[in-house]
């Protein structure tokens, strides 16, 4: 899901965070929670209080799954970009120490402000 030569994940919609925590349950470490779950077709992009967790997954039944983990303490800076009357789509762009540039694209309905308040938060500690 996270192409790093493109640096982008496109059109996320939110979903509950119960199959979040179904698809990236047995990746959490003690004390883990997740905090919002995000999907784009079979694809989906979790986040918990530690870290980001892409998992694309791959082949026609679905089976294999590449899970990609980007820890909060890799995040340099990050930009933002709401929502608006004719472009309904909110942006997250993430630098990461060592990678660069991703960016998420959120579907319109996504609380992206509280989504980086919370990333702030850890981010901070």
């Amino acid at each position: 899901m996270i192409d790093f030569n493109n640096k982008g994940i496109i059109k996320l919609k939110g979903e509950n965070i119960s199959n979040g925590e179904r698809v990236v349950g047995e990746l959490l470490i003690s004390g883990e929670t997740v905090m919002g779950s995000y999907v784009a077709m079979r694809d989906r992009v979790v986040f918990t209080n530690k870290r980001i967790i892409s998992c694309n997954v791959q082949g026609i039944t679905g089976k294999k799954v590449d899970y990609t983990s980007i820890p909060y303490s890799k995040i340099q800076t990050y930009s933002v970009e709401t929502a608006g009357t004719f472009d309904l789509d909110a942006e997250l762009e993430v630098w990461l120490s060592g990678v660069g540039r991703v960016k998420f694209e959120l579907a319109g309905g996504v609380d992206i402000l509280a989504l980086c308040k919370s990333i702030s938060e850890y981010i901070f500690k």
